[in-house]
């Protein structure tokens, strides 16, 4: 069989000053998944800077698969240590085995059907208090709920509910200035400017709490059967363990990966639900099947098989963490192109996952593709939202256990329909990929 030729090129429409990132703020997904039309590897410019998008689905696995040559580094990721540290998700590719292996145990299936309880009553707890012919904004509602639910995984002692709140008020307000900060230069960043003062106060005030919060687990001494136990407990075969420091960080990083990420991919659920009512009606018809009115359980997730497609499919076409960089360690060729060390790779799921060629009818919804007689294996190594090899998210299960405890409890139980004067246009330099606004009228459902 023939080695395949890649090929690199430029983009297009570079202006001067900003280079390409006024297109990259106010269209993200589809200027970058228009770049494939310029070459399997495209440089971009950020500003002054290039950087280089693999728009191939084997040219950006070359990148995720080999992480000691592509590290974790960038304008990103050096913004996303200022919260979460030297964690899992930010670490270098030096940190990165140790920290994997001593937190596998925390996210294996086992565990997580030990959690599935404690997703569940927190989603039940959220949507006990929606009220026939209620209009909800669909991102905040789901943003609180996936946080709440983090914490109930991760912290099985009650908590105060001004706590709670504070903690949630906090990580909005990070999170939705994270990427801000990151096209700001240095000095800005360092000006007493009130968006500063806020970003600063909020992440001190987070970092506080989770260092609390591990200091009192450390005093009791007990197994509370939760995400934090598992990692106080996890040991290597030399008996070592995470630090307090490190935990910390796993801590903030579990917390900010988990929330925004599955508030965003339920909201783009419910839009491409309301688009296309023949594939709405067979999931309210699964769900009513499989559970019959009840409450989800751990155990219905294998039937519910259309949800998890529809899952699966939402996040091919809005890939709710749309924006990663890597640093390149050693000089190193990619797509026929000698790439200097230090040069940065910039990628994104949605530059692969609508491929022409890859995936038929690329831009429609469409959840049966991945019926498994229907998927190919470019397909799955095309589908990127949660990465690939090494450093592929841990909590991928996790994150698509969640969604779909929520997709089928809500459904089981209200008739959603999206109301007029939505606006799917994505929050400009937000973090996670999600409409300006979305509001979701509900309707309850006949019991029985």
């Amino acid at each position: 069989m023939p080695t395949q030729t890649f090929v690199a090129g430029t983009a297009p429409g570079s202006l001067p000053v900003v280079g390409h990132a006024w297109q990259l703020m106010r269209r993200p997904l589809e200027f970058l998944s228009s770049l494939s039309e310029h070459g399997d590897l495209v440089e971009i410019r950020l500003g002054p800077t290039s950087a280089y998008v693999p728009c191939h689905p084997d040219v950006l696995r070359e990148v995720l698969v080999n992480d000691s040559v592509y590290d974790k580094g960038g304008a990103f990721y050096d913004r996303a240590r200022e919260i979460a540290g030297n964690g899992l998700v930010t670490c270098p590719h030096l940190d990165h085995r140790r920290q994997r292996r001593l937190m596998q145990s925390a996210f294996q299936r086992s565990q997580l059907e030990r959690y599935a309880p404690a997703m569940q009553a927190e989603i039940e707890a959220t949507t006990s208090g929606w009220r026939d012919g209620a209009v909800v904004e669909s991102f905040p509602q789901l943003f609180g709920m996936a946080l709440r639910t983090v914490a109930r995984t991760l912290y099985s002692v009650p908590v105060e509910d001004d706590l709670v709140h504070r903690v949630e008020h906090a990580f909005e307000e990070v999170l939705s200035l994270l990427f801000r900060q990151m096209f700001l230069p240095a000095v800005v960043r360092r000006l007493p400017t009130p968006g500063n003062r806020r970003y600063r106060a909020n992440l001190d005030f987070l970092h506080d709490t989770v260092q609390n919060l591990i200091t009192e687990y450390r005093g009791d001494g007990e197994d509370h059967h939760d995400l934090l136990s598992a990692l106080m407990s996890s040991r290597e075969e030399d008996g070592a363990g995470l630090s307090d420091q490190e935990i910390h960080d796993q801590v903030i990083t579990i917390m900010a990966a988990g929330t925004e990420t599955v508030a965003a991919t339920l909201t783009w659920v419910f839009h491409l639900l309301s688009r296309n009512p023949d594939v709405e009606k067979r999931l309210y018809e699964e769900i009513d099947t499989v559970l019959g009115g009840r409450a989800p359980e751990w155990e219905d997730l294998a039937r519910l098989e259309l949800t998890d497609r529809i899952v699966t499919e939402a996040l091919r076409l809005y890939p709710p963490a749309w924006l990663f960089t890597r640093r390149i360690a050693v000089d190193t060729e990619l797509a026929g192109r000698t790439l200097k060390a230090g040069s940065t790779v910039v990628f994104s799921p949605s530059a692969v996952q609508r491929y022409p060629g890859v995936f038929p009818h690329e831009d429609d919804f469409d959840p049966d593709r991945w019926l498994p007689d229907r998927t190919t294996n470019l397909a799955r190594r095309a589908f990127v939202a949660f990465g690939t090899g090494a450093r592929k998210c841990i909590g991928d299960i996790y994150a698509r256990t969640e969604c779909a405890l929520a997709l089928a409890t809500i459904l089981s139980r209200w008739r959603v329909e999206v109301e007029p004067g939505a606006d799917v246009r994505p929050v400009m330099l937000a973090t996670v990929y999600h409409p300006r606004k979305l509001a979701l009228r509900l309707t309850a459902r006949a019991k029985g």
